[in-house]
């Protein structure tokens, strides 16, 4: 294990932290208030151990997978430490635990909320809030490996622990050029999402605050109500950027190059979109009595369908009312989730695609014994250690979903409450139904469930396997 490499960089991921902190200062000058201080001090925390830790190159900088799975965990876990920081010193989120659980929430896309009256909170905490959805979004090392020149192919290990899905290729030779790559597409539809918002009549710190949330998938709003009391045009809006962001970003690297021809050729989108539609369709036939016309049906249909499948989370309507079998296609797709290389969280359809895949290829064996059949995506023939890879995250999934289901039992709460607080949690959503639905909050929990639910963010967010690595004794040995 290469501990000096390590502790580099993290600091500079704490240096970065203190230089994104210094966004949610200037909007309190803007607003003249109070709670910048609590930023500045966090930024100068931030930044004096970030220096110190980096004060001393490591003289190996050779790292490997088990280095960038460390790295990429415990930066996620010590951003967070600090992050929560400004929450605490300002007095808005008085309890540790519960600043902790907020911005663990924020920084993995999730948007569940421990908080009743969102409003009460200054415009800066609001904007540190939305813009770690932002940052969580594409990955903190995606943005390190431009800024921070480190050594050549040892990058990609940092992007594979920390990008979404059963593999991650560059786009490009050079694993730099596939970071800037990726960060422009990212920029660029952020910006034009918030430039229509705000002709859309939105403010513009709403429509740079939800913005953030959609890019990043996250679902922090600025309003008690989520996205309910905004214009239907807003709404739509959001609704297409939700299922845009959700999207492969390798389908929008093939679509702007020369090789327009193969972004049409990845299966997972194609199944994306195929699963939005059908469940769209379902669910607004399901509610359409709910609603004055069968549009408004399809309308909330729509919102709900791509924030839920994408994981970010955000409301127009109390789904937690509609009847049965629209609940229960949300629940699942809940579990689907977004696009490997989105920044959706889930278990992603291209594992869901293999897992169906798996299990026709089985029925073949067993019907022909002796025939040889190859399993194919985008053309490609699936590798057997990516099939096995697939067959291992799903069962400690599992493991991880059943273990955390019993320890939150012990608050006794319903059985739904619990499944689906989990389920939102794990699969980095935000709301899922009863108590923690579209208009409740994991206030109710206690101090040990917050800690599951902020585990299970963090693995949820990081693929699990960077998280449960940190509890293996043999990852830590130096040979």
């Amino acid at each position: 294990m290469n501990y000096s490499i390590i502790r580099y960089i993290i600091g500079w991921v704490l240096v970065l932290e203190a230089i994104f902190m210094l966004l949610p200062c200037l909007v309190s000058l803007i607003y003249q208030e109070k709670s910048g201080v609590a930023f500045i001090v966090t930024a100068v925390i931030c930044a004096v151990i970030g220096i110190l830790m980096t004060a001393k190159k490591p003289q190996n900088k050779n790292y490997y997978a088990r280095e960038g799975f460390v790295i990429v965990a415990l930066s996620w876990i010590v951003m967070s430490l600090f992050g929560a920081l400004p929450f605490v010193i300002s007095g808005e989120i008085p309890s540790y635990v519960d600043a902790l659980f907020e911005i663990v929430s924020g920084f993995t896309t999730t948007g569940a909320s421990i908080l009743s009256d969102v409003e009460a909170l200054s415009h800066a905490c609001l904007f540190w809030r939305s813009f770690s959805h932002w940052i969580g979004g594409m990955g903190v090392f995606v943005f390190l490996l431009i800024v921070l020149p480190l050594t050549g192919g040892s990058n990609m290990h940092l992007m594979r622990a920390e990008s979404p899905g059963p593999s991650v290729g560059k786009l490009v030779p050079k694993v730099r050029e596939t970071a800037k790559i990726l960060y422009m597409i990212y920029i660029a539809m952020t910006l034009i999402e918030m430039v229509i918002l705000v002709l859309g009549g939105m403010s513009i710190f709403e429509a740079v605050t939800l913005s953030f949330g959609t890019a990043g998938t996250g679902g922090f709003g600025v309003k008690n109500t989520s996205i309910a009391d905004y214009s239907v045009f807003c709404q739509a809006v959001i609704t297409i950027f939700m299922i845009l962001f959700g999207v492969n970003f390798n389908f929008y690297y093939y679509l702007l190059g020369k090789n327009k021809k193969n972004a049409f050729k990845i299966d997972e989108v194609k199944w994306y979109f195929i699963i939005i539609l059908a469940s769209i369709v379902l669910i607004t036939f399901n509610i359409r009595g709910f609603y004055d016309s069968i549009w408004a049906a399809f309308h909330h249909a729509a919102f709900q369908v791509g924030s839920v499948i994408t994981t970010t989370g955000y409301a127009t309507a109390d789904f937690n009312l509609w009847p049965q079998m629209s609940k229960t296609i949300l629940v699942l797709i809940m579990f689907v989730g977004a696009c490997a290389g989105s920044t959706g969280g889930g278990i992603k359809v291209s594992r869901i695609l293999i897992m169906f895949k798996t299990i026709g290829q089985e029925i073949k064996i067993l019907v022909h014994p002796r025939s040889v059949h190859t399993m194919k995506m985008d053309d490609k023939v699936v590798d057997k250690n990516v099939v096995r890879g697939v067959g291992a995250f799903l069962m400690t999934y599992f493991v991880i979903y059943c273990v955390s289901l019993l320890v939150v039992t012990l608050d006794g709460k319903d059985l739904v409450t619990n499944f689906t607080a989990i389920a939102a949690t794990l699969n980095n959503i935000g709301p899922g139904l009863a108590e923690v639905g579209p208009t409740g909050n994991f206030s109710g929990f206690s101090v040990l469930s917050k800690c599951v639910f902020i585990f299970d963010m963090l693995a949820g967010r990081l693929e699990l396997y960077p998280v449960l690595l940190l509890m293996t004794p043999s990852v830590w040995r130096k040979n």
